[in-house]
């Protein structure tokens, strides 16, 4: 474990690997999105998927250990971070500057993505709270197929309120942490850093709205 200690001991190292934890969160993303979209396939088809990802009960604690894990070192390192930059930038620095130049300073990007980091953190509390552990009281939800499950929450008020900031949260992380990764990982070049940010708001996007989308098909 040497070469982590390594990693999180300077700046670089904790980029590097707050990038990899981010894409792997996206593709984590991205299979949940494709998931969820089976709602609009029916009731067969989403019940046969939801039944058939919790067949192996260890396997399923196994991969959420896993995805918990990163989760919260990629929340952990940028925390870190912030606090770091914050502090190289000094106080002295700050009262030096004029009040429209303390304004820009405290929506550098790296504030915003952890403003917008616990946003979405404070949307995963809610979503678990929802289908996993039951911490709300949504007790006439219980016995429910998944498909019925799924439907009947997204329509509860505190979940469309909850979810719709959580999907705002989740393009304003994204549209700017894709390219921010890419950089991180030495994958960015004048040539094609126009088609990375790009490519990166379209992805946030597509996220964004595509699970926003179940959001409006449960309440139509």
């Amino acid at each position: 474990m040497n070469w982590l200690r390594c990693a999180l001991s300077s700046s670089v190292g904790k980029k590097f690997l707050m990038a990899i934890t981010g894409l792997l969160l996206c593709g984590f993303l991205v299979v949940h999105l494709a998931g969820n979209l089976l709602l609009f396939a029916g009731d067969e088809a989403y019940n046969a998927y939801a039944h058939k990802l919790h067949e192996n009960e260890n396997l399923l604690h196994v991969a959420s250990t896993g995805l918990a894990l990163i989760f919260f070192t990629h929340l952990y390192l940028a925390v870190s971070l912030t606090t770091e930059n914050r502090i190289a930038r000094g106080r002295g620095y700050a009262e030096n500057q004029t009040k429209r130049e303390n304004l820009i300073s405290k929506v550098r990007p790296e504030s915003w993505m952890l403003a917008t980091g616990l946003g979405l953190l404070a949307y995963l509390l809610l979503h678990l709270a929802d289908f996993t552990f039951h911490w709300r009281d949504v007790s006439h939800y219980q016995g429910l197929e998944p498909f019925d499950k799924a439907a009947s929450l997204l329509t509860d008020p505190v979940t469309i309120i909850g979810y719709t900031a959580g999907f705002a949260f989740l393009f304003a992380h994204l549209s700017h942490g894709m390219s921010s990764a890419f950089q991180s990982l030495g994958l960015n070049h004048p040539k094609y850093n126009s088609l990375i940010k790009w490519g990166g708001i379209g992805f946030a996007l597509a996220l964004g709205l595509g699970n926003f989308s179940l959001v409006v098909w449960a309440n139509l």
